[in-house]
């Protein structure tokens, strides 16, 4: 794994929320915190209500960005993430992204109204040790 690599994965893993943009139906961008959840091949999960209006809005336009790593010190790295996302019903989706803190909001994992937003990034800029240039993975 490349050292730009693991060094996302590691911010990603220690940065559970992020900032969620999609595409509104007028074409206009639409924010809001989520949970995430990092593979090592950098696929960001998600969970979301299935009648949620980023679910309809992924389902009509799959591109969207998120922000995640900043938390108040204008040093601290961040980064910026472009993919495609795409909603998924799946029960092992479901079960393996599953977890206690989700108990506020959904039943269990079988709960007909839990799904998973899955985003696959193709481009990721890290900002970090002070510069004003990022660091650019892409896929």
């Amino acid at each position: 794994m490349s050292d730009l690599k693991t060094k996302i994965l590691d911010l990603l893993k220690k940065h559970h929320l992020a900032v969620l943009a999609t595409i509104t139906e007028d074409g206009k961008p639409w924010a809001r915190y989520v949970a995430v959840n990092v593979a090592p091949d950098l696929t960001i999960r998600t969970a979301t209500f299935k009648n949620s209006r980023k679910v309809a809005q992924v389902k009509k336009n799959p591109e969207v960005h998120l922000t995640c790593g900043y938390d108040g010190d204008m040093m601290t790295p961040y980064v910026q993430i472009q993919g495609r996302a795409e909603v998924i019903d799946d029960k092992k989706e479901r079960h393996d992204l599953w977890n206690d803190h989700f108990k506020a909001y959904f039943k269990g994992p079988d709960d007909p109204n839990y799904v998973v937003m899955i985003v696959h990034p193709y481009r990721i800029e890290l900002m970090a040790d002070g510069s004003h240039q990022p660091q650019v993975w892409t896929k």
